[in-house]
Order: C-alpha cells, then sequence, then structure tokens
C-alpha cells in the first residue's frame, strides 16, 4: 500500500477556547484495551476565555443542520437591553456530530466580515459534542448595526458519510467601559470586475491593521503542504520548489507585510484521526488571523480613493488551488482631523531565500531537506492631531525542515521549525513604543505502515511564542505562550472501523503566562477516555 498521507477530506476549521466539558479523569481501570464505539467530547487545555462581571445580553447569530454545501443566511440585529457599546463580546459555538464523518472547515460572516473560522472534530457512531469560544470584541464597529449573517461548514451526507453537523452560535454582549483598543471601523475588501481586490478606508485613519484568515485546505495537497516536496522526489504531493510558504500581502503591487502560515493539523491529519479524536492539535478549531500593521502605508490609503490590497501565499504551484485568505481591514480613526496625511518614507525587501534539495538514499529512503528566509522593513509617518507619528515594521521569517520517507511511502517523517520575528515601533508624542514578538512553530512526527497493515503515528506539535512591550526602552508588559502537543497511535488500515483495534495516548500542555496572569493546563486521554485535567496555575 502506497501510504500517502491523506491528512484529511477537510471542507473547512478554528478553536481559540474550548469550553467542553465532560467527566472527570478516569481511573487506570476503565480505561479499555482500545478504542470502542464512543470517546470522551473534544476538549483543549487552553484557557476559556474570561468573562467581566456585570449585565450581559445574548443572542443566536446562526444556527444550522449543515449536510451539504448549502450556506446558512441570516440576520444580525444588535441586542437593544444592552447599549452600543460594550466592555466585552464572545462568540460561542456549540455543535454536534454522531455517525461517520471527516473533518469540515467552516467560516462565519457578519455584513461580510469573517469573524470565525473553524473546523469540526470527527465523531464517534455514538456522537459528540463540542463548544468553540473566541473573544470578538474587536468587531465590535461591526456589531453595532443590522447585518447579514452568512455561515458554510461545507459538508457531505450521503449512505458512508452519515454525520450531520448540528451547529448553533450564540454572541454574548457584557455592559461596560470599552477598553479602547478595539478599531473604530472593521472593512472588507470588494472584488472588481477585473478581479482586483480593494479597500477604501476613512482619510482621517491614523492605524491601519489588516488580519488574513489564511488556511491550506481543499482534500488537496495544499492541506499538508509542509510535506510537499520539489519535482524531482518520487512522492505522492509535490509543488515545484518544495514545502516552503510564505503569506504575502500588497497594497497597490507593493510588498506590505510578509508571514509565516501557522502549520495546522486537522483532526484527519496524519493518516491517523485517533490521534484527535479528544485532543486537537494546536489551533485546530480557532484559526487564529495573521495579523499585518499596514500604518506605514496609511498615508498613502488617506486619499479617499481605492486601494489594491491583494493577498498571495509563496511556494504554491501556479494555477494550483488550496489556499483561502479572506482578509479583514481593521483601522484606528483620528476623531479630531477630517484627513491624516503621511507618506511612506522606508522600504526595504530583502532576497527571498528558498533552497529545498532532494538527497536519494543508495537504499529505500529518499529525503527533502529545506530552508527558506525572508526579511522586510516598512516605514511611514501621519500627521495626526497629536502631532507626526512614525511606525516602523520590521518582519522576518526562517523555515528549516527535513523530511524523509521510504519506498511506496510506507514510513514518512518530518521535522521542521518555523520562525516570526516581528517588531513594530510607533515613535510620536513622547517616549518610543515597541512590540516585539518572537513566534515559532515545531512538527516532528512519523508514520509507519507496517505488518498486517498497522499503522502507527507517534508526533509531536508545538505554538510557542514570546511578546514583550516597551516604552522608552523600558520593559512595560510581556507574555509567553507554550503550547505542545504529543500523539502516539495506531490501528489496523484498510479494514471497516469496527476491526481497527486502535490504541492511542495523546496529551497537551497550554502554558501562558506574563505580566496578566498564569494558566498552566495538561490533559492526556488513553484510547479516548480522559485520565489526566492538571492545573499547574
Amino acid at each position: 500500500m502506497k501510504r500517502r498521507i491523506v491528512m484529511s477530506m477537510l471542507a473547512g476549521a478554528t478553536l481559540l477556547a474550548s469550553t467542553l466539558l465532560g467527566a472527570g479523569p478516569a481511573r487506570a481501570a476503565d480505561v479499555p484495551a482500545e478504542f470502542g464505539t464512543d470517546w470522551h467530547d473534544p476538549v483543549t487545555a487552553a484557557p476559556p476565555v474570561a468573562k467581566p462581571g456585570g449585565r450581559s445580553c445574548e443572542i443566536t447569530l446562526a444556527q444550522a443542520q449543515f449536510r451539504d454545501f448549502t450556506p446558512y443566511r441570516g440576520a444580525y440585529t444588535p441586542p437593544g437591553d444592552c447599549g452600543d457599546r460594550w466592555s466585552k463580546v464572545v462568540l460561542r459555538l456549540d455543535g454536534k456530530v454522531k455517525g461517520r464523518q471527516y473533518d469540515r472547515l467552516g467560516y462565519l460572516h457578519v455584513g461580510g466580515v469573517e469573524v470565525l473560522r473553524t473546523s469540526t472534530p470527527q465523531p464517534s457512531p455514538d456522537g459528540i459534542a463540542w463548544s468553540v469560544e473566541k473573544d470578538v470584541t474587536r468587531y465590535s464597529d461591526t456589531f453595532r448595526s443590522r447585518q447579514d449573517v452568512e455561515m458554510l461548514i461545507g459538508n457531505v451526507v450521503d449512505d458512508t458519510y452519515t454525520g450531520v453537523l448540528d451547529v448553533k452560535v450564540t454572541l454574548t454582549f457584557h455592559q461596560g467601559r470599552p477598553d479602547g483598543k478595539s478599531p473604530d471601523r472593521v472593512l472588507t475588501l470588494d472584488e472588481g470586475a477585473d478581479g482586483a481586490t480593494t479597500v477604501t478606508t476613512p482619510r482621517n485613519s491614523e492605524r491601519v491593521v489588516a488580519e488574513v484568515y489564511a488556511t491550506g485546505s481543499g482534500g488537496g495537497c495544499e492541506e499538508y503542504w509542509y510535506l510537499t516536496v520539489p519535482d524531482p522526489a518520487p512522492y505522492s504531493c509535490k509543488a515545484g520548489q518544495g514545502p516552503y510558504r510564505e503569506v504575502q500581502i500588497r497594497v497597490d503591487g507593493r510588498l506590505a507585510g510578509i508571514a509565516a502560515p501557522f502549520p495546522t493539523v486537522w483532526t484527519g491529519g496524519w493518516s491517523n484521526p485517533f490521534l484527535w479524536y479528544v485532543i486537537p492539535g494546536p489551533r485546530a478549531f480557532d484559526i487564529k488571523p495573521i495579523t499585518y500593521d499596514l500604518t506605514p502605508f496609511a498615508g498613502l490609503l488617506n486619499d479617499g480613493r481605492p486601494h489594491r490590497v491583494e493577498v498571495s501565499v509563496v511556494g504554491v504551484p501556479e494555477g494550483q488551488t488550496g489556499w483561502s485568505t479572506p482578509v479583514n481591514v481593521l483601522v484606528w480613526q483620528d476623531e479630531q482631523r477630517a484627513h491624516v496625511p503621511g507618506k511612506l518614507t522606508v522600504h526595504k525587501a530583502g532576497d527571498l531565500a528558498n533552497s529545498s534539495s532532494y538527497t536519494p538514499d543508495s537504499g529505500s529512503e529518499h529525503r527533502v531537506d529545506t530552508d527558506g528566509a525572508h526579511r522586510l522593513t516598512v516605514a511611514g509617518y501621519v500627521d495626526t492631531s497629536h502631532g507626526r507619528v512614525t511606525t516602523t515594521v520590521s518582519r522576518s521569517l526562517a523555515n528549516s525542515s527535513e523530511h524523509r520517507w521510504g519506498d511506496g511511502e510506507t514510513t514518512d517523517a518530518l521535522d521542521a521549525t518555523w520562525t516570526d520575528d516581528e517588531s513594530v515601533t510607533v515613535d510620536g508624542r513622547g517616549p518610543a513604543h515597541t512590540t516585539h514578538t518572537h513566534r515559532t512553530y515545531t512538527m516532528d512526527g512519523t508514520t509507519t505502515l507496517g505488518g498486517g497493515d498497522r499503522l502507527r503515528t507517534v508526533l509531536t506539535l508545538g505554538d510557542r511564542a514570546t511578546a514583550v512591550e516597551t516604552r522608552g526602552g523600558r520593559r512595560t508588559t510581556w507574555s509567553r505562550l507554550d503550547d505542545s502537543y504529543r500523539g502516539d497511535a495506531t490501528y489496523t488500515a484498510n479494514v471497516p472501523r469496527d476491526q481497527r483495534h486502535a490504541v492511542g495516548t495523546t496529551s497537551e500542555r497550554y502554558r501562558s503566562y506574563g505580566s496578566h496572569g498564569c494558566h498552566d493546563r495538561t490533559l492526556t486521554t488513553v484510547q479516548g477516555v480522559l485520565t489526566a485535567d492538571r492545573h499547574r496555575c
């Protein structure tokens, strides 16, 4: 059997904080010898969204059963009992599904603004339920007026794949003074007859940030782009120069931002759904957007005219689909001025380094080594009512990976690291304010198809980030995230579900700490049973 990793038959994916609560950890004596027809509901070690006290209002934003690719369409009306200013807005998705189904990717739009991108867990025959929570306060501008609502979790239901995705989404509005961090406007891109996408910002914009919900998906090789190989290599998924991917955003054709995409593993990933039945990989249910600070371009954008804003993914073979890149544009305005002029003063784009070399082994092993890197620095100023403010954004990306596989792809291994360093300095009246963020993503795994068609996957994933803010050279706040997943699962392939004799142990430790407190939780499952739930903070 050729191993060709079918990572997932995904149509869609997101989860910021799951609040899926089941029974407490089981005793060792209660753990079955292998997976049965039911298992613990999906759960993640990430913290739930912190909610303020006081008055709140809840509305249902969407409710649907997804059987095909027909979107749910409805209307949103602001909550009349909670005013139009909120200290926090929390979105919650509650879902349930049973039978047999692949993981699916979904989105939720309010007034065209993407407020959620999510994937789904794979169900047990007896059925599962899951929840997703997300802080959506930054979209408050959208929620202040009546809007059209569109939601889709593309699905296929037939005699084999029976799982209907039953989903309800609510918004809870917490009354209180806004924190002052949310944008004044949330914009979407307009698409012209020529296919170009543009945005027209208010003429008094003093800060502009783009969000891009970038996901490689759709059932093809871009779902697991990190395993693709250059053309000479004998592997089932090829991609020209190999696996290096970079998400770029351009303003009027000029490179304005670069970023490393997160290597999401969906819940059918690495040919082994038994890894993900209870604990999903990092971000699998919460597809966080890539953010780009476009403030250096604000002076150019503030002329009242539409400007082209385009997103592309480096490394995708020409003409090949597989990436979705919806964009929101967040704008902060200067209320004291009708027009904020400015200028782009620095634009330094380094050469893109992308080397992916294939080495055939004298035996039966093949190997591809990849190294990629890119740097970009942009700076610009705006003349605001409180003086000239200069913003400098520097970003540096790097990726290295070693991919090994055997003939027939009965063994397949990847050891990869991505880094994304970003520095944003705002210099105006008073001491300069700098935010430096260092992101590291890791993936180290091996899948082996052995005797008796026993397929085993051993995999570790890491999502880490450190952020430090300084003012006048002195540290003001800091934070650190370390979300680590480990899994080891084995089953018999190419047989009916009840003959797979699957076993598996998975764990996740999610640590976040810094100036704003601490969260440290570890979950462990064996054969789909939650065996440990430990809090250390």
